[in-house]
């Protein structure tokens, strides 16, 4: 392996290997924005290979370059080292090109079979589907993966789980030579990704070449076999991931030593703001009872189905409890609506940004300012330039990268919409802000932006709560940890007391 600068270049046995498909010098520009500078990456048959950067250092351009919804501006693409051209998706996935996105669109009510060869079903006589066969085969690559399911089930009776497996098996019901996975544990359980990761050695084995796309440095050490790393839509470094380490790759990544991902903070809290006692929901929780205090971060931690975002969503007024009280600063709050959250000094930054944080058919300056029109508006009219004065404020506080404020929120990359999400909230001025999974799905760089922001945040002496699923950014950031179990809660434990086993003892009832 050899090394020049920040950038590691490929070994010579590296090299010497056959590709099944390659970028060579791609590069692409949209207006304004140059997403590509002359990137290379190749992937190789019965290996997986780590795609890692930082939001919008290019990954999911180039997946689409790759699946044939982008075409490149310059450079080549190579199928078994010759020159291809992927002018529409068909055309790369009649070479063998296939994806497992992060949130593939499938149809509840149709077949779980319908669901997997949309588009592309086996037919017979006169042309018409042949169910029969389409069943057989969606059966086929389904026990193939090692999925339980019935293909003639409804997709609407499938759980998350077995719905990601669906989408999987939908990609490989065509004949795949290249299997690009984005992000594809973001939803899934420890066991289910335990699964996958004996899909990914069942893949690797079939000769399949594998492009992986995850944050998780975990999940990159543990399966990949080779990386690349892009950073501003450029290469920075490709080899063997034998040959690097976590900080070699985040160094690649951000351009800079990022050593200590927790920032380190002075807990003081101040007054208690906010009290809960016996809160209740019909199906989701009981019996939830805490306080939490000027400065403090306040972490929840639970496995899944645990009730923690069901929880929130009651708080913030989404959904109605069936019973317990609020307390605002000592005084009693009825909270029915998130308007009434929000007037109350409780703002909420929900998990699932795309669908219940951002509207993103409007530019970023719009969502940030939505819960604020009041304060920029005078006798009935927006004033403009308040509005892009507050827009730019919060969104520069959280270092948001974007060409510009009227850049569409659905432009964005995954990080910097969790960003534009905050800034809406936070430019509310609140009390309390509950943070649910702040930065799933968010690179490194942009994590350790989040958490430092979340230090400033309880600095200044806002109350903070975090919901977190990675245990050490729940031992990391949080001053208390309250653990759920089965919609209760199960342990509270000071910062003396916080451990990772302590933690998961709790969560699974141990």
């Amino acid at each position: 392996m050899l090394k020049q600068s920040d950038t590691l270049l490929p070994s010579d046995s590296e090299a010497d290997e056959a590709s099944v498909l390659a970028l060579d010098g791609i590069t692409k520009t949209f207006p304004g924005v140059k997403a590509l500078s002359e990137v290379s990456l190749r992937l190789i048959p019965g290996k997986v290979t780590a795609l890692v950067g930082e939001n919008g250092a290019g990954k999911s351009t180039v997946v689409k370059i790759l699946t044939g919804i982008y075409q490149p501006d310059g450079g080549a693409i190579l199928v078994d080292g010759k020159p291809a051209n992927f002018r529409v998706p068909q055309a790369a996935a009649d070479h063998g090109v296939t994806a497992i996105h992060q949130e593939t669109v499938l149809f509840d009510e149709l077949s779980v079979a319908e669901n997997i060869f949309l588009g592309h079903a086996p037919r017979g006589s006169f042309g018409l589907i042949d169910l029969k066969t389409m069943n057989a085969k969606a059966r086929e690559i389904l026990d193939g993966i090692g999925a339980p399911i019935d293909p003639e089930h409804k997709l609407k009776d499938l759980g998350i789980a077995n719905k990601h497996l669906v989408a999987i098996a939908r990609a490989l019901s065509i004949d795949a030579r290249v299997v690009i996975m984005d992000e594809p544990t973001a939803a899934l359980s420890h066991k289910e990704i335990e699964e996958l990761y004996e899909l990914v050695e069942s893949l690797k084995a079939q000769g399949k070449a594998i492009l992986f796309i995850s944050h998780k440095f975990d999940e990159i050490f543990r399966i990949a076999d080779n990386f690349t790393v892009f950073r501003d839509g450029q290469l920075i470094g490709d080899g063997a991931i034998a040959d690097v380490t976590e900080a070699d790759l985040v160094k690649m990544m951000v351009g800079r030593d990022v050593s200590q991902i927790f920032p380190e903070r002075a807990s003081d809290p101040g007054e208690t703001v906010l009290t809960v006692q016996d809160y209740a929901h019909p199906t989701e929780f009981e019996d939830i009872s805490f306080s939490l205090r000027q400065g403090e971060i306040l972490g929840f931690y639970g496995l899944v189905g645990a009730g923690r975002s069901e929880f929130m969503q009651s708080l913030f007024g989404i959904t109605r409890p069936s019973g317990g009280t609020i307390e605002i600063d000592g005084a009693p709050v009825q909270i029915k609506s998130p308007a009434d959250a929000v007037a109350n000094g409780i703002v909420y930054v929900p998990e699932d940004r795309g669908k219940q944080g951002a509207i993103l058919d409007l530019p970023i300056f719009q969502n940030v300012t939505l819960p604020s029109l009041g304060r920029i508006s005078g006798k009935g009219f927006l004033k403009l330039a308040e509005e892009f004065k507050l827009a730019r404020e919060y969104t520069e506080r959280l270092d948001l990268r974007a060409a510009s404020l009227d850049t569409h929120v659905g432009n964005l990359s995954g990080g910097n919409q969790q960003k534009v999400v905050i800034a809406k909230w936070l430019a509310t001025q609140p009390k309390v802000i509950i943070l649910d999974e702040p930065t799933k799905g968010v690179d490194i760089g942009s994590k350790a932006a989040v958490h430092e922001f979340m230090a400033e945040l309880a600095a200044q002496g806002l109350a903070v709560v975090m919901v977190s699923s990675e245990i050490p950014e729940v031992l990391g950031m949080s001053d208390r940890v309250i653990v759920m179990r089965e919609g209760r809660i199960v342990a509270e434990l000071a910062e003396d007391e916080l451990q990772p086993e302590t933690l998961v003892r709790h969560a699974a009832g141990i």
